[in-house]
């Protein structure tokens, strides 16, 4: 036999081999997002609202600032005090 139909014969049985395995292996597993087929789409029977964003209002974002400000300067603290 010549060394090219030698080549020919083993690429072929290592072609078959591998749909073998594929096919026993069965699909492998993707990571990371599903692509946007996999979504499930929104039921009909009762559609849902979109979620909104919750806002803060000026006297609560003015709070959330204070107790912000008293967080750093006791790790501004507590980095010194090191």
């Amino acid at each position: 036999m010549e060394t090219e139909q030698i080549l020919a014969l083993l690429v072929a049985e290592r072609d078959r081999l591998n749909r073998a395995i594929d096919a026993l292996g069965g699909p492998a597993k993707r990571r990371g997002r599903p692509p946007a087929s996999h979504k499930t789409a929104p039921s009909t029977a009762g559609a849902a609202k979109p979620k909104r964003r919750r806002t803060f209002t000026p006297a609560q974002r003015k709070a959330q600032a204070e107790r912000m400000r008293a967080f750093w300067a006791a790790r501004r603290k507590q980095q010194k005090a090191k």
